[in-house]
């Protein structure tokens, strides 16, 4: 039986944890009063009821959210200290392995805050973190594996002057350019920057991501900045089937040579498809399926937020990881936003245990493409090492707990 206690104790990893939707309430309060920025509650009681809410309207009332938590990350010390808080709360709840992604851009200033600056600070927070989880005793006696990370460095699909100083002074200095023109501008500017501080600063930035809304904005608006990264062996992942369709996540795999898809919810509706040409919707679906599942191109599933960003879903019994646990597809779980979904890693293998009838040797699959089809900081045979020690622990946790795999 897989109980709550072995969920927790067993090793997990977070492949989709976005930093700035998930910083810890208390610290979001105490560093808006700080920094003098305005907040519509200063209780945690009042933001919950306001702002971080267990159910949302709508995707544009999730997102309010992160208006409120990018106004506090505009300063080295603060992004310091929400990226080591995100990986300690990680590491109090048995995961071993994170992925945190962002948008650097987001939290430029023009200032003292280059992109340079806050890679720099947050990577500091997660190498404290590191370190201090990693000199445990069980860790230095190699009985159970380290706590590691990477860092995704998140382009916007879309973006205002008002999104940041940053893209503001953007459009400033572009502004008789078209606003499509200027977001491609962005997004290959971070893919340069990503790979010169990751070859300069030694920072583990492993993989590039696309994020934002779908909608009118394309993934073949980008393949400028997904081209740069691929040819600087650098991993890619993309929002896509988020909110828009089958088209999305194809877009995604043969423009951006997509690593994972974050997401992928639309899938497998044909309601979702609006392309003209694609006139057996149906076949267009399996075969985009069959073709994901046979390349192990992963899936980054994030129950909670979907239910929150998609009302109509309902019932998380509706949702289609379903689908994907018949077609036998490679998929993680993940929390997407920690704070503004309200959830844990542990929340997320509980929901799904509980609803998708899970047994352990499936659980047990999920747990490893979380560390297989991760974008791990080191070589290959450093990653397979990595991931045999991960799943030896394990296979122990299991024995510990009379989970027969």
């Amino acid at each position: 039986m897989i109980t709550d206690e072995f969920i927790k104790e067993m090793p997990k990893s977070d492949l989709h944890v976005h930093l700035d939707g998930s910083l810890r309430l208390n610290t979001l309060i105490e560093l808006a009063k700080k920094d003098n920025i305005e907040l519509p509650s200063y209780t945690e009681e009042g933001l919950r009821e306001l702002v971080f809410k267990d159910k949302y309207g709508s995707l544009g009332e999730y997102l309010h959210g992160f208006m409120y938590t990018c106004a506090v990350l505009r300063k080295a010390e603060n992004l310091e200290r929400v990226a080591y808080e995100l990986a300690v709360d990680n590491q109090q709840e048995g995961v071993r392995y994170i992925e945190v992604r962002f948008a650097p851009q987001l939290h430029v200033n023009n200032k003292q805050m280059t992109m340079k600056a806050v890679l720099e600070s947050v990577n500091k927070g997660l190498a404290r973190a590191e370190k201090e989880f990693n000199a445990c005793q069980e860790v230095q006696s190699k009985e159970a594996p380290p706590f590691k990370y990477g860092i995704i460095a998140c382009a916007m699909r879309m973006f205002g002057q008002s999104f940041s100083p940053y893209y503001n002074n953007l459009f400033s200095v572009h502004r008789y350019s078209e606003s499509m023109e200027v977001i491609r501008m962005g997004a290959l500017e971070l893919a340069k920057a990503m790979v010169k501080i990751r070859d300069e600063q030694g920072i583990p930035i492993v993989g590039f991501d696309l994020a934002g809304q779908e909608a009118g904005y394309p993934a073949s608006e980008f393949i400028a900045a997904y081209d740069y990264v691929h040819k600087k062996f650098i991993h890619k992942t993309v929002h896509a089937g988020e909110a828009y369709g089958a088209e999305s996540i194809f877009e995604a795999i043969t423009s951006l040579h997509a690593d994972r898809i974050g997401h992928c919810y639309y899938l497998f509706d044909e309601n979702k498809i609006s392309d003209p040409e694609i006139k057996d919707k149906k076949a267009y679906i399996k075969k985009l399926s069959s073709y994901i599942a046979d390349q192990r191109i992963t899936i980054e599933v994030c129950l909670t937020s979907n239910m929150q960003t998609n009302p109509e879903i309902v019932e998380i019994k509706n949702h289609t990881i379903k689908t994907m646990l018949d077609k036998r597809m490679s998929l993680v779980l993940c929390t997407d936003n920690r704070l503004i979904s309200n959830t844990t890693v542990s929340k997320e293998v509980k929901l799904a245990v509980d609803n998708f009838q899970i047994n352990a040797k499936s659980l047990k699959d999920i747990v490893s493409y979380g560390f297989k089809r991760s974008f791990y900081p080191g070589d290959y045979s450093e990653r397979r090492e990595y991931v045999r020690h991960v799943m030896q622990f394990y296979d122990k946790t299991a024995k510990k707990h009379a989970v027969v795999v």
